[in-house]
């Protein structure tokens, strides 16, 4: 009996092994957001010098970004276009067009349509937005005096986005914790910050960093009006509330952009989660590049703020818009059911190595769940020689 159960021990971990293997990987291949490889690979972004350009397939650009890029990353432009990175050669990567996004094309014709409700001089909705920074040592070299500070100048455009906030009736809760030194880690520090964060109930969570693109001019060229610096929207593909972090950052990129063209360049999913599976509102914004003026930056992040209202309904915004519901997204159910499968096949594969074979196995569950659950008192029979077998092997 005793081998027996060394044996069922041993085929039950070999299948909780084989069911954490294939939870850690998402269909295109690459390692889910909570592994730790996927963890560490992550948080590379935003150090200067390092940074892919992507180009689509006749060799026009699409984007620059200080991160590392993988295939399978996504971008959708200002214009809807919606592209996907199929190869990465060290600093370039080629992206694939899908097509045009029509869920940001609706929300620009919804937007379009729009107008903004009369104020009344009333409160609006109550509402709490937190802000937070991942990596706050970021800075601006043309005001700061380098591209990383131990309170960096990101810590700065933070407050501007909260102030802004503010004005707009929003209660902003700013952390200015700057979760240090610059490395990997930084998205396990702060994640401990974002948790106590949402102690505080916010309808939203905003990481905001700076990029690491060396042109000013990339977060120049279409800005909506001079001494403002454009934005990054940014989402974790790899984590279960993907689909409803994106609904959000489409509203808000439609609607900022109706306000003030070009002020959001575009929405990047990127490898990683970047904390966005705690909360379905949660967005990382990158404004402007270390190249920028930090006023820049706080003017750019300060209009954005002036659409976040009017996009979650609260505030001076209140009732405009419908606030983005959560969703646990295709990613977290896969995981859910892997887990769920191998823990069946495990305690499976123990009953009938315990019980020395399929018909013993068979037999022992028929009589388990006669005797638990027979509420009309029907009576099954069991094998007797089947039976004296089975005992005799416990003994």
């Amino acid at each position: 009996m005793r081998d027996k159960a060394r044996i069922a021990v041993l085929l039950a971990g070999c299948f909780l092994v084989a069911g954490l293997l294939l939870a850690s990987y998402n269909p295109d291949g690459t390692l889910a957001a909570w592994t730790r490889s996927a963890l560490g690979r992550e948080c590379v972004d935003h150090e200067v010098g390092h940074y892919v350009t992507i180009l689509d397939e006749d060799g026009n650009l699409v984007t620059k970004t200080s991160r590392s890029v993988y295939a399978g990353d996504e971008v959708i432009t200002r214009h809807g276009k919606h592209f996907k990175v199929t190869r990465v050669d060290n600093d370039v990567a080629q992206a694939k067009l899908l097509g045009i996004d029509r869920d940001l094309l609706a929300y620009n014709e919804y937007f379009r349509n729009y107008e903004l409700p009369a104020a009344t001089g009333a409160q609006g909705q109550p509402g709490r937005v937190a802000v937070y920074h991942s990596h706050g040592m970021e800075s601006y070299v043309p005001t700061d005096g380098s591209a990383f500070q131990p309170n960096g100048g990101i810590i700065q455009v933070g407050a501007a986005f909260a102030d802004r906030l503010r004005n707009n009736q929003v209660t902003a809760i700013h952390n200015q914790t700057p979760h240090g030194p610059h490395d990997a880690q930084a998205y396990v520090r702060s994640r401990k910050t974002a948790v106590q964060l949402l102690r505080e109930n916010p309808i939203a969570l905003f990481d905001v960093h700076r990029d690491g693109v060396p042109d000013p001019e990339f977060y120049r060229e279409e800005a909506p009006k001079q001494g403002t610096s454009q934005l990054r929207l940014v989402i974790g593909r790899q984590n279960p509330k993907r689909d409803a972090n994106m609904d959000l950052a489409r509203r808000l990129m439609s609607y900022a952009n109706q306000q003030n063209p070009g002020l959001v360049k575009e929405i990047f999913m990127a490898r990683g989660n970047y904390n966005q599976d705690l909360i379905s509102t949660a967005l990382l914004v990158e404004a402007g590049t270390h190249t920028v003026t930090r006023q820049e930056a706080e003017g750019g992040i300060a209009l954005l703020a002036d659409a976040v209202p009017v996009v979650l309904g609260i505030g001076a915004g209140a009732g405009a818009a419908d606030q983005v519901r959560p969703a646990a997204g295709a990613a977290g159910w896969r995981t859910v059911f892997i887990i769920a499968a191998v823990t069946i096949i495990g305690v499976a594969a123990f009953v009938i190595v315990s019980a020395g074979g399929v018909p013993q196995a068979r037999d022992k569950v028929r009589e388990f769940f006669t005797k638990e659950f027979n509420f009309f008192g029907q009576k099954v029979r069991v094998d007797e020689g089947t039976r004296r077998r089975t005992d005799e092997d416990d003994r």
